[in-house]
């Protein structure tokens, strides 16, 4: 998978479309990210010790990862994600700046 934990992405399809947010959370069995502030439903949470009060909270679910871009972080735009090799270490590159991502 291409999109890790920690990256600013944009939302390019769906309900969302044009939000960014970091992500949180990837499940790369299913393809699915989890975007801070993206893609929000309404849980209906039983009371419990932790939570006496129950009710229903916003949460964030997973989304299809072809559905968001990765954020070039030397032009602020969205960026399609390569892979090189450098000092023996396979990382990712920003297609429209050429720039590494991982540091």
């Amino acid at each position: 998978m291409f999109i890790k934990t920690g990256d600013k992405v944009r939302v390019i399809s769906g309900k969302d479309k044009g939000k960014e947010g970091t992500v949180k959370k990837t499940l790369s069995a299913k393809n699915r990210v989890v975007v801070e502030g993206v893609n929000m439903i309404k849980k209906h949470q039983k009371a419990s010790q932790t939570n006496p009060q129950g009710g229903i909270i916003d949460t964030e679910a997973p989304i299809q990862v072809s559905n968001v871009m990765l954020i070039d972080p030397s032009t602020n735009q969205p960026t399609r994600v390569g892979f090189r090799e450098e000092d023996g270490k396979k990382v990712r590159f920003a297609k429209k700046s050429g720039e590494t991502i991982d540091k």
